[in-house]
């Protein structure tokens, strides 16, 4: 299966909480839009890795995903080494994106800023022909993807630019909450996270809102280009007219 936007992160929920509402407008489209999940978040203080394969399942269905994947690797020991590359460029390879949404380049968990890297690396080598994969025993051929976007996920970042979520990100949130072992529960008995304190959700909510607020919108979600996007012609600038 093809993808025109294919997004890979190191942890389930990444995804969601950064860049879930401009998955579910790309998909409501009638493109064909994915996820890659690094690890299963298994050294996470809440829930288990089996509960959150499940909430990212369920999560997925929410949005309109047209696949969902996990590669297994180790949550806190992701590394931007040869093996790693290699693991990921079968999967850029398997579903030939044109689009990639990637984590931060840098933020507050390490996880986030080293898979950052690693994808954004593996999405170059993957175009590169004498870099040889093979997947359930077939040759694959050389992919790159066109763009690889970064997310803004805990520490803020200047975006390269915003997209409007407003149709879809009320839809965006009720994906997050399909994380229930992750954010604030009253009821639960795990321990207190950095994510599942009160508040943390109305942050999410309002910085959304402070992205849509700069374009015009009611909700936003930014995002990082390491490299300067290119337009078809001016109106594709133009911002909703404001009454």
């Amino acid at each position: 299966m093809k993808l025109q936007v294919l997004a890979i992160a190191v942890h389930p929920d990444d995804i969601e909480l950064s860049a879930a509402g401009t998955l579910i407008k790309h998909a409501r489209m009638g493109q064909q839009v994915g996820i890659i999940d690094l690890t299963a978040g298994e050294l996470g203080t809440r829930g288990t890795p089996q509960l959150r394969l499940q909430e990212a399942a369920d999560a997925a269905r929410i949005m309109g995903m047209a696949i969902r994947e996990n590669l297994g690797m180790r949550d806190g020991f992701i590394v931007n080494d040869e093996a790693h590359q290699l693991q990921l460029i079968q999967y850029i390879r398997k579903y030939q994106p044109e689009i990639v949404i990637a984590n931060a380049i840098a933020d507050r968990h390490p996880d986030h800023g080293k898979a950052g890297r690693l994808i954004a690396d593996a999405c170059f080598l993957s175009g590169l022909r004498k870099i040889e994969t093979t997947l359930d025993g077939a040759t694959q051929a050389a992919w790159r993807p066109k763009r690889v976007y970064h997310m803004i996920q805990d520490r803020f970042t200047e975006p390269s630019f915003i997209v409007d979520v407003s149709s879809t990100h009320a839809t965006k949130m009720e994906a997050v909450k399909a994380y229930k072992s992750q954010f604030h529960n009253p009821d639960s008995t795990e321990p207190l996270t950095y994510i599942s304190k009160g508040g943390f959700l109305e942050a999410i909510e309002a910085r959304a809102m402070l992205l849509g607020k700069r374009i015009g919108v009611a909700y936003g979600e930014g995002f990082v280009s390491e490299n300067t996007p290119g337009i078809d012609g001016l109106d594709a600038l133009l911002l909703p007219e404001i009454a």
